[in-house]
């Protein structure tokens, strides 16, 4: 068997930066533990596995270890994918996903995302967390993931967590940090050693988080960001309520065929 491979560095125009994420086009799924089993072997933070039904397109996410809810830079690069080599003629592309329906629009340069909003609730201080990241935050609140929020883009930069300690704060698959811009409305990492990702250059489902919180903070709907990891990535935001709008470049790095 043959399956396209496709590794597209999403929320970036410029290639080896963004975020890398494998996607893979199938006519039909594969077994569980083989779409595993690849996504172990791609290594990298996200492999999104799409198979078309009509007009819609059903998508999985993989990391190296275990399937994922949600995840935006890999749909990201599977919009990408279907625009530039699936169906050149679409100019939206749907998925149907265990996070429900989501839209991605193509905008000129730019695909457009349609996200769910998550709630996000101030939460008490977290010291077996705050010993992990090295640098006291300044508020710490939780969504799907703990969010801790730092005074500047500088603290954000200069974190160097203990990954081993990370692994082993109580309900902490991951954690998203974040601050104020220097240039930008905000900035964030995010780590989840627990998911085999020690940190995630960009990431998408993480904005679900920050948008709303930046958007009631900052009051103000449309939200410039960047994620400064090393590879960093560049998010355009609308807060629309129930939902927000996330918009990014995406660049091919490579295309081949897996043979099982």
């Amino acid at each position: 068997m043959e399956i396209q491979l496709y590794q597209i560095d999403a929320f970036t125009n410029v290639l080896f930066s963004g975020n890398p994420a494998a996607v893979c086009v199938l006519d039909s799924w594969l077994d569980d533990e083989i779409m595993q089993h690849i996504s172990s072997e791609n290594n990298l933070s996200e492999t999104a596995f799409i198979v078309r039904s009509g007009n819609c397109f059903d998508l999985r996410w993989f990391t190296p270890t275990t399937e994922i809810d949600l995840c935006g830079h890999a749909t990201l690069a599977s919009a990408f994918v279907i625009f530039n080599f699936i169906d050149t003629s679409l100019q939206r592309a749907e998925f149907m996903t265990k996070s429900g329906l989501l839209v991605v629009d193509k905008k000129d340069d730019l695909l457009e995302m349609d996200f769910p909003s998550l709630k996000v609730t101030k939460s008490n201080t977290n010291i077996k967390l705050s010993e992990a990241l090295g640098v006291e935050p300044v508020e710490f609140y939780k969504s799907t993931y703990p969010m801790v929020i730092y005074e500047s883009e500088s603290q954000i930069k200069g974190l160097n967590p203990d990954l081993d300690k990370l692994k082993m704060v109580e309900d902490c698959l991951g954690v998203i940090t974040t601050a104020p811009g220097d240039s930008v409305d905000f900035v964030s990492r995010f780590f989840a050693p627990r998911l085999g990702i020690d940190e995630d250059p960009v990431t998408g489902s993480a904005h679900c988080a920050l948008v709303p919180y930046w958007s009631e903070r900052l009051d103000k709907s449309i939200l410039h960001a960047w994620q400064v990891s090393k590879r960093r990535g560049e998010l355009f935001c609308e807060n629309k309520g129930e939902r927000i709008k996330m918009s990014g470049n995406a660049v091919l790095y490579l295309k081949g065929v897996i043979n099982l």
